[in-house]
């Protein structure tokens, strides 16, 4: 801002000075508008990047999902930067996002700032409280190293000359100086926040603490056979439930000797019984594989019995070959190809059949939690005259597209899974639909227990967070 005692007394002088400051903010005004086109186109790219994830070449995606974030983040700095300079008088009102209040469970620290004077400044009275103004700001109290000394005294006993000491407690890692803290500090850090173990250990170093990549890597090791049997359990727990929800996900690991990446794979299997109305504890295992072949699933579940949900991935076909375990279908993944197709491009097909779709969520978002008897019950009476409405749509508009359409590849998918997305909203099916089912010969029977679309999102959120296969 200007100050007055600058300005010049010449009233041309003035003009010229006016002028020149209207440049600069209407200079500054339209870098604002730039950047805030430039973020908002940003932030669709980042979404559609997002979606599309979990599919092949997902390393590639990740990295232009980062790149992406990166600049998203300058261009949100520099906008900030040029809204501070810009004058107050001059700066466009803009609509600001509601300030949420600052989280209960954080400790609060209390500095009260009372006035100095025993007096009124203005007439000497005597002051009396009034109340009084307070105001939160958040601030971070940087994580740091501290030593525990375990002193274990030893007591000698005068007639004996025994010695009585208490054992010394348990350690994570036997003889290990690494705590429990500081050990989970390093796997969160490195599973959960992606930090590799060598800037862990520069990041330490700065703390004058000497941790070598190496010392590091051995305590991951010891770590996860630490971990091991509560992994088991786990394990176990999931694979007691009636009913799963898989699926996998593709992820770079570094192929030994070239140093380059492979694509192996992370499968994720979920117990979650809750929108049915169960209390038992949900929980998810998960398991490694170098590959993506079949066998792994069918190892995972040799011994499962019951409904598992999935998506049409071909490695899990041999799992409901003897009926032990039974396929219920994702309508997350059947909708997508649908929804896929309309974000590209949107036509009166595309949109009618999310409409139709999410009709069935909105049915479920009302059911959800409640007793599977009752929700079974819904589904019968409002749920199967949609299905067998949309079914019979799918199969007029197949007829009359090209079967190499995109829009045809997608009704087909959805057909092809029919008998399975019924099961997976628990109704029964007599016979296979047609010729057009992915295998034929699978029992198509009821599962009252079966859960609410449980991998499929209400239909807002479905859009921007599918789940992650693309299969």
């Amino acid at each position: 801002m200007l100050n007055p005692a600058d300005l010049p007394n010449d009233i041309a002088a003035l003009k010229a000075l006016l002028l020149a400051q209207d440049e600069v903010v209407e200079g500054l005004r339209e870098q604002l508008n730039t950047r805030a086109i430039d973020i908002e186109h940003l932030k669709l790219q980042i979404a559609k990047l997002r979606r599309m994830q979990f599919g092949r070449k997902s390393e590639k995606l990740d990295h232009q999902i980062e790149q992406l974030e990166l600049q998203l983040e300058d261009l949100q700095a520099d906008e900030a930067e040029a809204a501070r300079e810009m004058p107050a008088a001059d700066r466009a009102p803009r609509k600001k996002s509601v300030r949420r209040p600052l989280p209960d469970h954080l400790p609060r620290d209390e500095k009260v700032y009372a006035p100095t004077a025993d007096a009124c400044p203005a007439c000497g009275g005597g002051l009396r409280p009034l109340g009084e103004d307070v105001a939160e700001q958040l601030e971070f109290v940087p994580a740091s190293f501290r030593v525990i000394r375990h002193v274990r005294p030893k007591l000698a006993c005068v007639c004996c000359d025994a010695i009585v000491q208490e054992p010394a407690p348990s350690r994570p890692i036997e003889r290990g100086i690494a705590g429990p803290g500081l050990l989970a500090h390093i796997l969160v850090a490195k599973f959960a926040d992606h930090l590799p173990l060598y800037r862990q250990a520069v990041i330490y170093a700065r703390e004058g603490v000497d941790l070598d990549r190496a010392l590091l890597a051995s305590w991951v090791g010891a770590a996860s056979a630490l971990l091991r049997p509560l992994v088991d359990a786990v394990r176990r727990h999931v694979l007691a439930a009636s009913k799963l929800h898989a699926d996998d996900t593709p992820i770079p690991v570094l192929a030994p000797g070239n140093g380059k990446t492979k694509t192996a794979r992370l499968w994720t299997y979920v117990r979650d019984d809750r929108p049915a109305g169960d209390s038992t504890p949900p929980a998810v295992w998960f398991a490694y594989t170098p590959d993506s072949k079949g066998i792994h699933p069918q190892t995972h579940l040799a011994k499962f019995e019951g409904v598992l949900q999935a998506d049409a991935y071909a490695g899990f076909n041999a799992l409901f070959d003897d009926g032990t375990i039974r396929e219920a279908a994702c309508w997350a993944h059947a909708r997508r190809k649908s929804h896929d197709l309309h974000a590209a491009r949107a036509t009166p097909l595309t949109t009618e059949a999310l409409r139709r779709i999410a009709e069935l969520y909105l049915i479920e978002s009302e059911i959800r939690g409640k007793p599977p008897d009752e929700r079974r019950q819904v589904r019968q009476t409002l749920s199967r005259p949609l299905l067998d409405d949309l079914e019979r749509w799918l199969r007029s508009m197949l007829d009359t597209l090209s079967h190499k359409s995109d829009t045809a590849a997608a009704i087909l998918y959805a057909l092809k899974l029919w008998p399975a997305l019924l099961r997976c909203c628990a109704i029964a099916t007599t016979a296979p639909s047609r010729s057009i089912t992915l295998r034929p010969n699978a029992p198509c029977v009821a599962w009252p227990s079966a859960a609410a679309i449980t991998c499929s999102p209400a239909p807002t959120a479905a859009a921007s967070a599918p789940p992650r296969s693309t299969r």
